[in-house]
Formats: C-alpha cells, sequence, structure tokens
C-alpha cells in the first residue's frame, strides 16, 4: 500500500481492511487539507484503547479513520449488528474487522462484547457517544450515551476524546451532497483520555454512567470549543428529549 503509513500495533487486518485503506488513503491524503495534532497520545498508549469522536458529517467517519490510522492504530468502528446481516454488504464489513453492536440484547455488558474482545487484543474502538449526527442548529455536541463510558470501565482501557471540524463542509448534516472541490480544511484534535478512576471498581449504575458520560462529553465540547475558537453553549441539546428536533441548518459556506 504505497504511502501509507506502517502499521505495527494490530490484529491481522482482513483482505476488505487492506482494499479499503488502499482505496480511500491516498484520496484522503490528497483531497483534504489537514490540520492533525493529539494522534501522538493514541500511539504512544499501550494495549487497546477507545476513541470518542464528534459526529457532524456523513464524511466525518473517514476523517476520523484517516487521522487514526496516521497514528498506527487501525481504528474497529462499532455499528448496529443488523447491518453485519446485509447480505454481501455485512460480509464486507465483518471481514474489514468493524464490530457489530447488539441492541436488542436486554443485558448492555453482551451488547458490547465484541468491543471488548478487540479491546483485549489490543485494538483501537471507536465509538460516537452521542449514537447518531448531531441535531445541534450550531453543531455543538449533544448529550452523549452511555456505551463509550460503559465500555471504559468494563475494559479499564483508556478513553479519549477526540474533536474533527470540516467533513460538514464536505457532506452537510443529513444532506445528500459531497463538495470535496476546492479542497476544504479539516481539523482533528485527540485530547488527554478521560479520567474515570474515581468511577472504576463500583458498581456501574446509571448514576455512575451518567456522571461519567457528561466528562466525555465535557470534554468533547472543550476541545471543539478550542478549534473553533468560540464558547460553547451553557448547556447541550438532548436529543432524547427532542427526537423530532429539525436536522441542523448549518452547511458549508457558499464557496467564495
Amino acid at each position: 500500500m504505497a504511502g501509507a503509513p506502517h502499521v505495527s500495533r494490530r490484529a491481522p487486518l482482513g483482505l476488505s481492511y487492506r482494499f479499503t485503506v488502499a482505496v480511500l488513503y491516498p484520496f484522503m491524503r490528497t483531497m483534504v487539507r489537514w490540520r492533525i495534532s493529539g494522534t501522538e497520545r493514541l500511539t504512544e498508549a499501550d494495549g487497546g484503547i477507545i476513541v470518542a469522536p464528534n459526529h457532524t458529517s456523513w464524511f466525518d467517519p473517514p476523517v476520523v479513520a484517516f487521522a487514526i490510522w496516521t497514528a498506527d492504530r487501525p481504528p474497529r468502528f462499532l455499528g448496529k449488528e443488523s447491518v453485519f446481516r446485509v447480505p454481501v454488504f455485512g460480509r464486507i464489513i465483518r471481514n474489514a474487522g468493524q464490530i457489530p453492536v447488539y441492541r436488542e440484547s436486554a443485558d448492555a455488558s453482551s451488547a458490547i462484547r465484541d468491543a471488548l474482545v478487540a479491546l483485549d487484543r489490543g485494538e483501537c474502538v471507536v465509538v460516537y457517544p452521542e449514537g447518531t449526527m448531531t441535531r445541534d442548529p450550531d453543531l455543538w455536541p449533544m448529550s452523549g450515551k452511555t456505551g463509550a463510558v460503559r465500555l471504559a470501565l468494563a475494559s479499564g482501557r483508556p478513553l479519549f476524546p477526540m474533536v474533527q471540524w470540516g467533513a460538514q463542509d464536505v457532506m452537510r448534516p443529513y444532506a445528500k451532497e459531497f463538495r470535496i472541490l476546492p479542497r476544504k480544511q479539516v481539523t482533528v484534535v485527540v485530547g488527554e483520555p478521560v479520567d474515570l478512576t474515581d468511577l472504576g471498581g463500583r458498581p456501574v449504575d446509571a448514576e455512575i454512567l451518567a456522571e461519567g458520560t457528561d466528562r466525555l462529553m465535557d470534554a468533547i465540547t472543550a476541545l471543539l470549543a478550542q478549534v473553533r475558537d468560540e464558547p460553547a453553549p451553557a448547556t447541550r441539546m438532548d436529543f432524547k428529549r427532542f427526537p423530532d428536533a429539525p436536522v441542523a441548518p448549518h452547511a458549508a459556506e457558499e464557496d467564495r
């Protein structure tokens, strides 16, 4: 895979994974103007890690994947288990090493069992804590779901907040478009792991998960405020309370 960085810390990558990287890596490297910082934290971390990014666009998964790949940590994204049962496509993504989430399970621990196995193998697991693209009208992070923190507490592995900004200029949230030219500026920042030490070793209940998730979303929001160089809202939108909230109108500014 000419031009791609050497990968030294991973389980064997399937053919689908290698093919996807071979196709997407040169495209992502050249078609976006990158500003990446903090990814050395991922490289230096030993063993399995969890990365929790904000979600603003259908284009930000390849943005997140590119930044993590350059840190020598091939990402494993969590996705709905039902997607893995789609003929042909399900076989491809499973071979690419992505992780099904068994949402129908009544046992929250079994719902993340494959992610726990991947972390035990020393892999990098990516979890979008909002669970969906933000509906905030200014694209600030919404309140988070508890999956990323539950995974961190169950595994004892570090939980890294990540922000990306600029993917929404390529594809607005929920919009069917692809505005790659002229090249857009994309910024990616990885922060210090969220401190959950005082929550570990205690029974994992709703209060513990809510406290840890608030810390995670606070860290993501603070990083994004730095990237955007503007203050974040005093409160976060709670998508669970407003499931029919209108799609965020924010979009890439018309090309000047």
